[in-house]
Order: C-alpha cells, then sequence, then structure tokens
C-alpha cells in the first residue's frame, strides 16, 4: 500500500475531503499578493490541488498553470468553474515537471514541507530555479515557523472541531531528529470514522535560506503573513520571496 512518501498519497487521501476541511481559509490575501508578482508573464503553482489559490488568480488574469502529482485533486479542481482552462501537468512537484521561463512560481500552505527529506527540498529549490525567467523572475513559499514547545514528550492531541453530530481530533507525533510531524485528523460522525493522515517534514527559515543559495537564489523579502506583516522572532509563519542571485 503507498505511503506518506508517494507523492501522490497525500491527494489520493484528502481531495474528497479537502475543501471542505479548509473552507474558512481565505486566499484572497494570499491572491492579492502573488498577483502583484505575476504581471503578465507565466505562472506556476506546485501542488495546485483543488485550485484553491489557482482558480481565483487566474480570474485577475493571471497566465496560472499547475503541477499535482495527485489525479483525484486534480478532478476536483477540474469541476469548478474555470478549472478546465488552467494547464496541469501530473508529476513530483520536487522534480517542476514544466518548461519555463516563469515569472512566478508559487508553493504555499506548507506544502513544501511534504516533501520528507532535506534532499527532496533542496531539489525542488534547484528544479524551480531552472524555470524561473532570468531577470526578475521570483518563488515564493508560505510555511509555518515550527515551534517545537507544542509537543509534550513528543506528541500532541487536539480538538479541532465538535458539533451534534461530530467531533474532529488532530492526533500528531514530533520527531525532532528528523524534523518530521506525523498527523492523523480524526472525524467521527454518524457514518464511522474517516481517517486524513499527513506528514510533513518541517524546515526553519535559515535553513531555506540555505537551501535557496544552494539554487543560486536569494532572499528578496520576507513577512509575517500575505499582508506584508513584519517577518520577527514571534511570527508563526512566514511568506518568502526568492530570486536569482
Amino acid at each position: 500500500m503507498a505511503g506518506f512518501d508517494d507523492p501522490a498519497f497525500y491527494g489520493g487521501r484528502w481531495a474528497g475531503f479537502y475543501d471542505e476541511h479548509y473552507a474558512d481559509c481565505d486566499p484572497a490575501a494570499a491572491v492579492d499578493f502573488l498577483a502583484g508578482l505575476a504581471g503578465a508573464g507565466r505562472v506556476l503553482e506546485l501542488a495546485i490541488g483543488t485550485g484553491r489559490v489557482a482558480l481565483p488568480l487566474a480570474a485577475r488574469g493571471a497566465r496560472v498553470e499547475g503541477v499535482d502529482a495527485s489525479a483525484p485533486m486534480v478532478e476536483r479542481l477540474r469541476a469548478k468553474p474555470g478549472g478546465e482552462s488552467i494547464p496541469v501537468t501530473l508529476g513530483d512537484m520536487a522534480d517542476v515537471p514544466a518548461e519555463g521561463p516563469f515569472q512566478l512560481v508559487y508553493l504555499i500552505f506548507n506544502t513544501l514541507f511534504a516533501l520528507l527529506s532535506q534532499e527532496r527540498q533542496v531539489q525542488c529549490f534547484r528544479n524551480v530555479a531552472r524555470v524561473l525567467a532570468p531577470g526578475g523572475g521570483v518563488f515564493v513559499i508560505e510555511c509555518f515557523v515550527p515551534d517545537v514547545a507544542m509537543f509534550d514528550r513528543g506528541q500532541r492531541v487536539r480538538a479541532e472541531t465538535v458539533s451534534e453530530e461530530a467531533a474532529t481530533i488532530r492526533v500528531s507525533r514530533h520527531d525532532a531528529v528528523q524534523q518530521r510531524i506525523t498527523t492523523q485528523v480524526i472525524t467521527l460522525d454518524g457514518h464511522g470514522v474517516h481517517m486524513h493522515p499527513v506528514a510533513l517534514r518541517y524546515s526553519w527559515p535559515a535553513e531555506l535560506d540555505l537551501m535557496a543559495a544552494q539554487a543560486s537564489l536569494r532572499l528578496r523579502e520576507r513577512h509575517g503573513d500575505w499582508h506584508r506583516h513584519p517577518f520577527s522572532a514571534t511570527s508563526g509563519q512566514h511568506v518568502s520571496v526568492y530570486q536569482r542571485s
């Protein structure tokens, strides 16, 4: 049976649940930020998924293309208004299986961390650099800042939603050596138990900057969120923009 190391595993398990689970995540600020960088150039979203960001960005006039390893995720994208018009390549995002140049490549919502080794994350940076447009192409990532204090002896259980009909809990284990968090999002309702697994290999901001440097990219700007609030020691996430050195 396929596991976390299969690039298509996450999408296969989450496609039918993804939009509903993240219904409260408004992409408007991300779309505004990315539209300002896209200009008239080509845009590539890695791990395009169900098109939560790509569709409104394309509606703003951006020339969006996508890569995703999961056919079920892309099917959900295709079923939405405008989804058929976005070119999508099925493949591993670390390989960046697309022909550049692109003015903007973006990989958001912590999805870089779905590449479960430092080597795979470095590979992604290098392949993004390969397809960026010279003289101005940028790579944008959105990632959380690791907070290992949230784990008690390497574990955490949190109630996400509780209603009259169902409850959803998130159960996680933390491996500090591997920088890996393995999670099950478990929903119990009148139809049974539904399990949605996810594994992440987090990287610290300075580690990401080093990966970028190895790919001949440099940090151009870093913000605490999509609204460009300052990034500081208390920030829980960052939006980082890289371009060629």
